[in-house]
């Protein structure tokens, strides 16, 4: 099992969290907390880079549904980037690939 490491960086068009590990029903707290946290204007566009993520529970993708809407209350964007293709497929089945703005690669250009 790989703990989870949320790493956060302040850009021009928003924050960017960096997710790496593992997004199970022991960490998707540690996810909520950290975007709980987030002052987001509108205008703005979370992005969340799984990149590093190598797993991801029915509990870890409800957080990441949790983070989306935490940035559309804030009148926020929300977009995932690099985006595992294991995950992928688990989300276009359940049909969230209508839900989420994907990004083809990892955020470090950003």
């Amino acid at each position: 099992m790989s703990p989870l490491n949320i790493t956060h960086r302040d850009t021009a068009a928003g924050p960017v969290l960096h997710v790496a590990g593992e997004l199970d029903y022991d960490q998707a707290g540690a996810l909520r907390q950290e975007v709980g946290g987030l002052p987001l204007s509108p205008g703005q566009c979370l992005v969340v880079d799984l990149s590093g993520l190598e797993f991801c529970d029915s509990t870890g993708i409800t957080a990441l549904l949790a983070a989306r809407q935490h940035a559309l209350a804030a009148g926020a964007g929300i977009a995932l980037a690099a985006v595992p293709p294991n995950l992928l497929r688990v989300l276009a089945v359940v049909g969230l690939d209508q839900v989420f703005t994907f990004l083809p690669g990892s955020t470090a250009g950003l």
